[in-house]
């Protein structure tokens, strides 16, 4: 940003998860400002870390009261200093996103939301509508899109045969404790289970490389882990995902490990570890510049997340994972 641009605002909500810091350090890094925050908890002294000044509420109504009296206070040019807030960063529970939308757009801003943007394809259609009545627009952060491995795959496989079928094993392990089942990520109507809560983002990735779904086939699918045959355009994927730390391969738990991360390609390794943590500040980056992704981008993925999520899952037949032969105790 240069000198000559005004700084842009900000405001929060769910300044008390573990994600917040990433969109903190994204707006300060690209060099805007956090207006206020919101968050039910009030332990959120991170904020001190990047923006001191910002309000702060735990009571959602006062914020909205907040948001619509700094939109005024713009509009009749009571304050030198404009503090309207232009976008509304949602890092809220899963269920509560559709709403927080909304909520962003009433009150003359743009959202960007955190995945999943909604947990049901349906509500999608309903914030299109609300973004052109309000002429605002909803982003949502589908940061693995960025990453230059994943983007060197992307180009590998759209440079390559075109009626191509690739076989990929993606499999991703994030243990978890026991507090997990009693938070809203254990409730399937607050986070959408599992394939929602952990694995829309590689959905999307997935998608974004190798094209549309074909079939969507479940053979495992429970509290803890899911597997499944995902069928796209380009590509049969076996997959398989799990908060369940002994199903991290012992080799790994040795090292001393909690997360395992793997998408194989035939005997390709496609390596994305590393270089998570600056892309939500490539993300704003984008967005700002009005090259963000929205509401239809990510339309794919959530259709995939709610068909795992109501189908009925066939057990260990056909062509499954291989995790899911020693992950059968349920």
């Amino acid at each position: 940003m240069t000198k000559k641009q005004k700084s842009i605002n900000f405001a929060l909500i769910g300044a008390a998860g573990y994600i917040a810091p990433r969109h903190m350090k994204a707006i300060k890094d690209t060099g805007n400002q956090l207006v206020c925050a919101l968050d039910p908890y009030d332990g959120v002294g991170i904020i001190d870390s990047y923006f001191p000044y910002a309000d702060f509420f735990i009571e959602p109504e006062r914020f909205d009261r907040h948001l619509d009296k700094l939109r005024r206070m713009a509009l009749s040019k009571k304050r030198i200093d404009d503090r309207k807030v232009d976008f509304v960063s949602i890092c809220s529970p899963n269920y509560m996103h559709d709403s927080h939308i909304r909520l962003a757009l009433r009150n003359d801003a743009h959202a960007i939301c955190e995945k999943p943007i909604v947990l049901n394809p349906w509500n999608l259609d309903a914030l299109n509508e609300i973004e052109k009545e309000t002429g605002k627009k909803v982003y949502t952060i589908l940061q693995l899109r960025l990453h230059p491995s994943i983007r060197a795959l992307r180009e590998q496989v759209q440079m390559g045969p075109k009626n191509k079928i690739y076989d990929l094993d993606l499999t991703y392990i994030t243990s978890r404790g026991n507090w997990y089942s009693r938070s809203w990520k254990g409730d399937v109507s607050k986070s959408g289970g599992i394939a929602t809560n952990i694995g829309v983002h590689f959905f999307d990735m997935l998608t974004w490389v190798f094209g549309k779904a074909r079939e969507n086939i479940v053979h495992v699918l429970s509290e803890q882990k899911a597997g499944g045959l995902l069928k796209l355009e380009h590509a049969d994927i076996r997959w398989f995902l799990s908060i369940d730390y002994n199903d991290i391969p012992e080799h790994v738990r040795a090292t001393g490990k909690r997360t395992y991360r793997s998408l194989l390609m035939g005997n390709q390794e496609i390596e994305f570890s590393d270089g998570f943590t600056d892309l939500h500040t490539e993300m704003y980056r984008e967005i700002i510049a009005g090259r963000g992704f929205g509401l239809m981008d990510a339309k794919q993925s959530i259709n995939i997340v709610y068909q795992i999520r109501n189908n009925q899952p066939i057990g260990l037949t056909g062509d499954y994972h291989p995790f899911l032969k020693t992950a059968g105790r349920m």
